[in-house]
C-alpha cells in the first residue's frame, strides 16, 4: 500500500473535495446528466436486510445481472424479484465466471468482508458502492480510497444521511463560522442493540442447508456455527463486526467530521466496561464504551475533542438545555452557540441557545437527487465527484470511526500518525491497523 500523502497534501485533498460542493453552491435541484453508459449493469453482493434496499435502489437505476448472499434462502427471495440475475453464494465464484457482465457492484455483507468483496471488483475496474463502514480495519479504508483513485472509480458509501438537507445545512453553518470556532463535540448512540461483551458460544451447531458457512466467515478465521452469528447478531462479534462505532458513527460523526474535517486524531482513548476481561474481551465488543478523539489545528480549525458514548453512555444533559435528550444524538459545541441533532442521519437540527438565532438565515446548499442516485450520475457523467461521501471522503472517515476500535482493542490510550497509518505510543496496538487473512480469502 503507498504512503503518498503528507499532511499538506491532505488537507489540501479535503478542502478541495468540500469547495466542489460547498463554495458558491444554490438551493437549485440536480439535473440528470446524459449517459456515457445507457445502463449501469450492477452485481449485488449480500442482498437482503440492509443490502434489500441497495439491492433495489441498484435494480431502479440499471439493470441487476447477478445477486451473491451467502444464504440460499435469502438469495431466492431477491431472485424472485429480479429472475433475469445469475446466482451466486460466493462472490469469488461471481467475479471468476461474469466479472466481464457487470459494471459496478453493491457490497452490503457483514463488515468483516467489505473490503475483501469491494477490493476484488474494484481492481477489475467496478464502480462500488458499499455500505458502512466501509471497511473492518484503517489499513483496507486507505487500501480502497487510493485504489478508487487509481482507478478512476465512481464510489459510494452507504451513509445516507449525507444526502439530506438537514445535514448539508449544518455542515455550512459550521463552516462559514455561525456558531464560532468549535472545541467539543458530544455524539451518543442507543448501540448495541445485539449481544456484546460476552465469550464464544461452547460447542457448535449444525450448519443450516441453506447457509454457505465457508463464505460467511471469509476472510474471519475458521470457528464453528452458532446461530448466534447470522443473520443480524453478527455485529457484536470481533471476527465479524466492528461494534456500535462501525454500526452508527459513520452516521452520527458524518456531519461533525466532513465540517471540521476531523481526519487523522493525534490521540484516541477508550473507557470500556471494567467488566470486559478475558474471553469476552477476545471475542466480543464491551457492553458499553466512551471514545475520546482528539483532533490538532486542521487549516482553518482549531483543536477540538470528540466524545463518542455507546451502551448507554451519555453526556451531561445540561450541555444541550432546555431539549431533552434522546437515546442517540449530537452536539457540537462552538464559542458563540452549538448545533443539537437526535436524528442519526443528521437530517433535522437545533441551533442553540434559541434566542441567539432567532433571526438566523439558512445557507444555500446543494439538493442531493438522493444518495444512491448521485453514485448513479456519477457513474453515467464519468464523475466520481458527484458522488459526495465517495471513497475519497468516505475512507476518511471510516478511518477516523475505526480508530476508536484500534484504541479500545489496544486498552487504552493511542497516539496516532495518520500519514503513515502508525500507533507511535503502543507498538502491540499496530497489529489492529490491520489483520491477517484466511487462506484464499486475501485481499485480491
Amino acid at each position: 500500500m503507498s504512503q503518498k500523502s503528507t499532511r499538506r497534501d491532505f488537507l489540501k485533498q479535503s478542502s478541495a473535495l468540500g469547495a466542489a460542493w460547498w463554495v458558491g453552491s444554490s438551493t437549485v435541484g440536480w439535473t440528470q446528466p446524459k449517459s456515457s453508459i445507457e445502463t449501469i449493469r450492477f452485481a449485488c453482493i449480500g442482498v437482503d436486510g440492509k443490502g434489500s434496499s441497495d439491492r433495489d435502489d441498484a435494480g431502479r437505476h440499471g439493470e441487476i445481472v447477478a445477486l451473491c448472499d451467502v444464504d440460499s434462502e435469502r438469495l431466492d427471495k431477491a431472485a424472485a424479484r429480479y429472475p433475469k440475475a445469475k446466482k451466486f453464494t460466493d462472490y469469488r465464484k461471481m467475479y471468476d465466471e461474469i466479472g466481464g457482465e457487470f459494471d459496478a457492484i453493491t457490497v452490503s455483507t457483514p463488515d468483516h468482508s467489505h473490503a475483501p468483496a469491494a477490493i476484488r471488483g474494484m481492481r477489475m475496474g467496478k464502480h462500488c458502492f458499499c455500505q458502512k463502514p466501509m471497511t473492518y480495519t484503517v489499513a483496507e479504508a486507505r487500501m480502497m480510497r487510493e485504489l478508487a483513485a487509481e482507478k478512476k472509480l465512481c464510489t459510494q458509501m452507504g451513509n445516507q444521511g449525507t444526502a439530506s438537507s438537514g445535514l448539508r445545512e449544518a455542515v455550512q453553518i459550521i463552516r462559514r463560522g455561525d456558531i464560532g470556532q468549535v472545541k467539543e463535540i458530544h455524539i451518543w448512540t442507543n448501540r448495541p442493540i445485539w449481544p456484546q461483551g460476552q465469550g464464544r458460544p461452547a460447542g457448535s451447531e449444525p450448519v443450516p442447508p441453506h447457509l454457505n458457512w465457508d463464505a460467511f466467515l471469509g476472510p474471519a478465521p475458521e470457528r464453528p456455527y452458532a446461530s448466534v452469528y447470522h443473520p443480524f447478531k453478527w455485529r457484536g462479534w470481533i471476527d465479524f463486526g466492528t461494534g456500535a462505532l462501525g454500526d452508527m458513527a459513520c452516521h452520527t460523526m458524518n456531519m461533525s467530521v466532513m465540517a471540521l474535517q476531523l481526519f487523522n486524531p493525534i490521540s484516541v482513548e477508550s473507557m470500556p466496561d471494567p467488566d470486559w476481561t478475558g474471553d469476552a474481551k477476545k471475542e466480543s465488543y464491551p457492553k458499553f464504551c466512551t471514545v475520546k478523539y482528539e483532533f490538532g489545528p486542521r487549516g482553518d480549525f482549531g483543536p477540538c475533542t470528540l466524545y463518542w458514548y455507546e451502551g448507554g453512555k451519555r453526556p451531561p444533559e445540561e450541555l444541550h438545555a432546555p431539549i431533552k435528550q434522546g437515546a442517540s444524538g449530537s452536539l457540537v459545541i462552538g464559542e458563540k452557540g452549538k448545533i443539537f441533532s437526535d436524528n442519526d442521519y443528521h437530517g433535522t437540527y437545533t441551533l442553540l441557545p434559541k434566542e441567539t438565532f432567532t433571526d438566523h438565515k439558512k445557507p444555500e446548499i446543494v439538493q442531493s437527487p438522493g444518495h444512491f442516485t448521485e453514485f448513479a450520475n456519477a457513474i453515467k457523467e464519468g464523475k466520481p465527484e458527484l458522488a459526495l461521501s465517495n471513497f475519497d471522503y468516505a475512507g476518511r472517515l471510516t478511518e477516523t470511526v475505526l480508530l476508536g476500535n484500534i484504541a479500545l482493542r489496544a486498552g487504552g490510550k493511542v497516539e496516532w500518525d495518520g500519514v503513515n497509518m502508525k500507533v507511535t505510543n503502543n507498538p502491540s496496538a499496530q497489529q489492529f491497523v490491520t489483520r491477517e487473512y484466511r487462506k484464499g480469502w486475501e485481499l485480491f
